[in-house]
C-alpha cells in the first residue's frame, strides 16, 4: 500500500504520535497529579502486539516519529518487548520521555534498538527542591543516569517545567549545567492540565519571564527550528560557557498552527490534541477502516488554544 500523508483542513501535515503506554508513575509531580493517584489496571492497558499493529497501521499514513510516554514508561512490565517491536518498525525517530529513575536499568538494553532519543524529566537541581516537587528520594539517582546516559551515546535532553516561589531561581543552574555537560535543556510553562489547576495562578512563569531573567547574564542566540518544533530554542552565551536551551511555551505562545501530533492513550483511544480527551478507539480497527476514522479525527484538531484539560498529566501523556 501507497502511504498516505494525513493533511488537515489547515495544512498541517500530522506525523507524530505519543504513545502512552501506561498512566503509573514513581513520582509524585505536585503539578502532574495528588499523591493518592489511582492508576489503571495492567490488564485494562494495550498489549505490545496491539501498539505495534497500530503504529504500523499509522504509518501508512505518514506516520514518521514516535515518543513513548507515561506515566513513568519504565515501569511498564513489558516495556522491553513495547521497545522491541516499534524499533522494527522503519520509522524516522524514535524516542522516550522518562524520569530515569530506572533507566541505569534499560540502558544496555536500548543500546541494540532503534530508541535514541531519551527526554528526562528534572524539575530542581536541587535534592530538597527536588524533593518536595516529586515526593521521591530519587535525586542522586535521576542525575547519575542523566550523565550516565549521555556517556553512552544517547541523544539527551532535560526537561524543566518552571515554577514561581519553587525552581525559577534554579533557571541558571540549569545553564550551567548544560553548558558543563552538553545538554539541552528546554524549559515548559506550568499548563492548565489536571492537578496544576489548582496551583497554576500561584506559580505560573512565562518563558518571556524567564528570558528576561536570563538576559541580565546571558546572551541569547537563536536556532532555528522546524514549523512544527513544540520549542523555540537559543544558544545561551556567558563568558566561555554555551548551553543550550529551549522553551516550550504552551501558555503564553502556543503552537497549535504548527502542532503535527497525535496522542494515542494507554487503552487505544487516538485523540488529536493534548487538550482534547475524546477520540476513535483503534485497537479493534482494521486496517481498511483507518480512512474514514484519521479523517474524521484530524477534522477535529483544533488550530488554536484549547484553555485546559481537567485529566491528570500521568493519564494524558508527556
Amino acid at each position: 500500500m501507497d502511504t498516505k500523508k494525513l493533511i488537515d483542513s489547515h495544512g498541517r501535515h500530522i506525523k507524530k504520535l505519543r504513545l502512552n503506554l501506561l498512566d503509573a508513575c514513581n513520582m509524585r509531580c505536585i503539578y502532574c497529579m495528588p499523591e493518592d493517584q489511582k492508576f489503571t489496571p495492567l490488564k485494562e492497558l494495550l498489549s505490545p502486539q496491539e501498539m505495534y499493529s497500530i503504529v504500523q497501521n499509522l504509518m501508512q499514513y505518514g506516520l514518521e516519529e514516535v515518543r513513548i510516554t507515561g506515566g513513568e514508561p519504565l515501569l511498564h512490565p513489558q516495556f522491553n518487548q513495547i521497545v522491541t517491536e516499534l524499533s522494527k518498525l522503519p520509522l524516522k525517530k524514535l524516542a522516550l520521555t522518562t524520569n530515569a529513575i530506572k533507566l541505569h536499568e534499560k540502558l544496555d538494553f536500548l543500546v541494540g534498538q532503534n530508541l535514541k532519543h531519551i527526554n528526562i524529566s528534572c524539575d530542581s537541581l536541587n535534592e530538597n527542591s527536588f524533593a518536595y516537587l516529586t515526593k521521591s528520594n530519587q535525586f542522586e539517582a535521576v542525575i547519575s543516569n542523566i550523565l550516565l546516559a549521555k556517556e553512552m551515546g544517547f541523544h539527551i535532553k532535560l526537561n524543566t517545567v518552571l515554577m514561581k516561589n519553587i525552581n525559577f531561581e534554579e533557571i541558571e543552574s540549569f545553564l550551567n549545567f548544560s553548558a558543563k555537560h552538553d545538554i539541552e535543556v528546554r524549559f515548559l510553562e506550568l499548563m492548565k492540565i489536571g492537578h496544576a489547576q489548582h496551583s497554576f495562578e500561584r506559580h505560573f512563569v512565562s518563558a518571556d519571564e524567564a528570558i528576561t531573567k536570563l538576559k541580565q547574564n546571558w546572551s541569547l542566540e537563536t536556532i532555528h527550528m522546524p514549523a512544527d518544533s513544540t520549542s523555540f530554542n537559543f544558544i545561551a552565551s556567558q563568558n566561555r560557557q554555551k548551553a543550550k536551551i529551549g522553551f516550550i511555551a504552551s501558555e503564553s505562545k502556543p503552537f497549535c498552527n504548527g502542532c503535527s501530533r497525535l496522542r494515542l492513550s494507554n487503552q487505544g483511544v487516538l485523540k488529536p490534541c493534548i487538550m482534547i480527551n475524546e477520540g476513535p478507539n483503534l485497537k479493534d480497527l482494521s486496517l481498511k477502516q483507518y480512512d474514514k476514522t484519521l479523517e474524521k479525527l484530524i477534522a477535529k484538531k483544533p488550530n488554536y488554544r484549547i484553555e485546559k484539560n481537567d485529566l491528570t498529566m500521568n493519564e494524558i501523556g508527556g
